[in-house]
């Protein structure tokens, strides 16, 4: 006989020690205790005694308010969604026409328009297999003779299993496999670049000067010590940033008879022209050696403007050329920690500086613009410059040795990344570069989607243009065997090719496209494992930035359909790969440039009632000034244009929304949940709820 677990009836046998108590309690909210002994009370409780009635109304109420709380957040997270979408599509009817005309001829949007009619057909098909209980999605599946079908459709059904395993499948497979190969390639380029960047800091390894670096309260040096330094502002239309680029640029400590600052304007609005010709005199006035110029015709843009300014006749005199962007604002002794590393170094031709932030914290887009342009910087450019000696320029915040500029050819018009052709072309000639980490300029970076959507196009378009372009002579040229491999394999082909290419494809297309074709199933590792742990690499240079790597990683794989398409406009030149927009700035300011703008400001008006035999010529400056500013005030209570809707984010948020809801009915619990959220990702992206937000 088994034996038996029921010790109630052991307990009622049991001699009873001492006399029964009973306690009762006058408050009705208490319950009654029986005590059965004196020491009945201090008996172990059973593990497996269940609850009160009290303690478990309570623990229900509990869960139903949990329940209660995550389906009202829920429905609100739904209702601002369908809200979101509401307004865009009644927006949409303004910029309707524009953004047809933008669409129309795309290629891609045709592809995977077709890619989402034809999921949604088999997903309503297979949804009614699945209906009738018919074997759902097993790549093992036995297909079922002939006699033992049941009905037309599921012939049909079977016809289709067949077909899908013996054509769809094999180069599903084949292309899912070399997309694969790439991944692991540029993952473990990423490791390296990484285990490099970790040691140089381990070495601290740094580049160094040679002979006696100029010192920084050396105000009035020798000409020895402070060479001729040509600094170069080129703008277009930089309303927000012109001021405060030209204010931080004429603070920088240097000889002023060894310092000349061009400010390039391409404008085509002439009330900025008379704005920027206002802020050069105001700074002339006050003893500045800088020159205004502008161009009436923008021929080559960025590229254009700066070949323009270095033909003038009185550049030949100096040495070394600085180049700012419009909305960079170096510190004042920017010069003094960079030109140095030139002295006793005649193979070096670029010393370039990193990029720091104002508006880094603005909104979600500006802070995964952070993560990637951090790992740029911080281990791209770093371990390339350490160790290479060469990376690509990045058009803003270095110093040029003018010798190299003239020997490598100049800047050339040919594509709209004339900064890293030039790097390319200076590499190819023998000049050195130099990556100073710890020298930091202020910039900005773009608010909106709209504006970063623009410029990562010219970023992945612009390579591809340049790749095409010089590769004869990154064959013909005489460095060794392994730097042209460096330029062909990893710098142009592996992170500017195969990263936008396996990443659309494989996270944008096949994966979705697996759920349904089970036979080419991907695993569990490239799916999550993988992109996770390099998202976590690419997190590391801005550790205040972890909170973000989901979204990251998400973000990344929003932003592979516009690197494809540029990509692929770039390698076949397509028209889009020639388009140069610049890129639109909110004109921010750190605390501590106002702070130095106040100080700067009360400076000159000091001097202003010191100098007074030019107090007439300032008035008049000062008031046109003050003209201008005003036109710019109401100039700049334009109407914000409304947010565009973006066809090809949405038609893939559809695709992987679809294809979550197949894997859903397969039971393919991580799958499900990436293309869930990475589907609702590109569904915000593509109603351009991502960034500023415009009315």
């Amino acid at each position: 006989m088994a034996p038996s677990f029921d010790f109630s009836n052991r307990w009622v046998k049991e001699t009873q020690k001492g006399t029964p108590v009973v306690v009762t309690m006058e408050n009705p909210t208490f319950s009654v205790v029986e005590i059965n002994g004196a020491d009945a009370a201090f008996r172990p409780v059973e593990k497996t005694r269940g609850k009160n009635a009290k303690q478990v109304t309570w623990f229900l109420f509990l869960k139903a308010y949990h329940a209660i709380g995550f389906v009202t957040w829920f429905a609100t997270v739904m209702w601002s969604l369908l809200g979101a979408i509401r307004k865009r599509l009644i927006l949409r009817e303004g910029v309707a026409l524009e953004s047809e005309k933008l669409e129309k001829g795309k290629v891609l949007f045709r592809v995977i328009k077709m890619f989402l009619v034809s999921s949604l057909v088999v997903l309503v098909f297979e949804v009614l297999a699945y209906l009738q209980g018919w074997h759902f999605g097993n790549p093992s599946l036995h297909i079922p003779r002939t006699a033992d079908l049941e009905g037309l459709m599921h012939l049909v059904y079977v016809a289709w299993l067949r077909f899908r395993g013996e054509y769809i499948a094999p180069p599903i497979k084949a292309l899912s496999k070399f997309c694969v190969v790439l991944f692991l390639i540029q993952s473990l380029d990423r490791m390296v670049l990484c285990f490099g960047c970790f040691w140089i800091k381990y070495k601290k390894i740094k580049p160094k000067i040679d002979g006696d670096p100029i010192k920084v309260d050396d105000i009035e040096g020798s000409a020895f010590s402070h060479p001729m330094v040509l600094v170069q502002i080129p703008m277009c239309n930089e309303r927000e940033v012109y001021e405060q680029s030209i204010s931080a640029v004429c603070q920088i400590d240097w000889p002023r008879d060894h310092l000349l600052i061009q400010v390039l304007d391409d404008s085509d609005d002439e009330s900025i022209q008379r704005l920027i010709k206002t802020e050069v005199t105001k700074w002339s006035q006050k003893g500045i050696n800088i020159i205004y110029r502008h161009r009436l015709v923008r021929t080559g843009y960025k590229a254009g403007n700066l070949k323009s300014a270095m033909s003038c006749d009185y550049v030949k005199g100096y040495e070394f050329v600085a180049i700012f962007d419009a909305d960079f604002q170096p510190n004042p002794d920017f010069l003094k920690q960079t030109v140095p590393y030139f002295k006793d170094n005649p193979e070096l031709g670029l010393v370039q500086a990193r990029w720091a932030f104002v508006n880094k914290d603005e909104n979600l887009l500006t802070r995964l613009q952070n993560i990637n342009l951090c790992f740029h910087f911080e281990v791209e450019q770093q371990v390339n410059g350490a160790f290479l000696n060469f990376f690509g320029f990045n058009g803003t915040a270095g110093v040029w040795r003018i010798k190299a500029l003239e020997e490598s050819g100049g800047w050339l018009e040919r594509t709209t990344v004339e900064d890293m052709d030039i790097a390319v072309r200076a590499h190819l000639n023998g000049w050195k570069f130099i990556f100073v980490n710890d020298v930091k300029v202020l910039c900005e970076v773009p608010e909106s989607y709209e504006a970063y959507r623009k410029q990562q196009h010219r970023w992945h378009s612009g390579p591809m243009q340049l790749f095409r372009v010089c590769l004869p002579a990154i064959l013909r040229s005489k460095i060794s065997a392994w730097k042209k491999g460096n330029l062909i394999l990893l710098f142009f082909l592996l992170r500017k090719l195969i990263l936008p290419f396996y990443s659309f494809t494989l996270f944008c297309i096949i994966l979705p496209l697996t759920m349904f074709v089970p036979e080419a199933e991907l695993p569990l590792w490239v799916i999550c494992y993988v992109p996770v742990f390099m998202s976590f690499l690419n997190i590391l240079p801005a550790p205040k930035s972890f909170p973000f790597i989901v979204p990251y990683l998400l973000f990344e794989n929003t932003m592979s359909v516009t690197k494809f398409n540029a990509m692929i406009s770039g390698l076949f030149q397509l028209g889009s790969s020639y388009e140069w927009i610049v890129t639109k700035k909110a004109g921010r300011s750190s605390e501590s440039d106002l702070v130095a703008a106040a100080e700067m400001e009360a400076k000159s008006v000091i001097e202003q009632e010191q100098q007074k035999t030019h107090r007439g010529a300032c008035d008049s400056v000062l008031v046109e000034s003050n003209q201008c500013k005003e036109h710019k005030e109401t100039s700049g209570t334009t109407v914000k244009k409304a947010n565009k809707i973006y066809k090809k984010e949405l038609t893939l948020a559809f695709l992987l929304l679809t294809a979550s809801v197949r894997s859903l009915l397969s039971a393919q619990g991580v799958h499900f949940y990436y293309l869930l959220f990475q589907g609702v990702t590109f569904l915000l992206v593509g109603l351009d709820l991502i960034g500023e937000q415009m009315s």
